[in-house]
């Protein structure tokens, strides 16, 4: 079965809205997404890293199982200054 090895990453968001559009100004938020490249991977510390994982492994399991992709399994490696990168593994048929 083909996979695809991923990382977790959190991009912070901020809103800049514009003079016309100014409700959304300033709103912050944090996205959860996957790269291909261990380079562009979140580096966790280990309090919180679960937090996240937890969070990402609900929503793939239930929003992005489907089409072509069958199932993800996670894994945890850690970093050598202590921290740690979730990966991710997606089975695709």
């Amino acid at each position: 079965m083909p996979v695809n090895t991923l990382y977790l990453a959190v991009l912070p968001i901020v809103h800049l809205g514009t003079n016309l559009n100014p409700t959304g100004f300033g709103l912050t938020q944090q996205i959860l997404t996957l790269f291909p490249d261990r380079k562009l991977a979140t580096e966790f510390f280990p309090d919180e890293v679960d937090a996240y994982l937890s969070t990402f492994e609900d929503r793939a399991e239930n929003y992005l199982v489907g089409g072509h992709v069958l199932r993800y399994e996670f894994f945890k490696e850690p970093t050598q200054d202590g921290r740690i990168v979730i990966g991710v593994v997606q089975h695709v048929r």
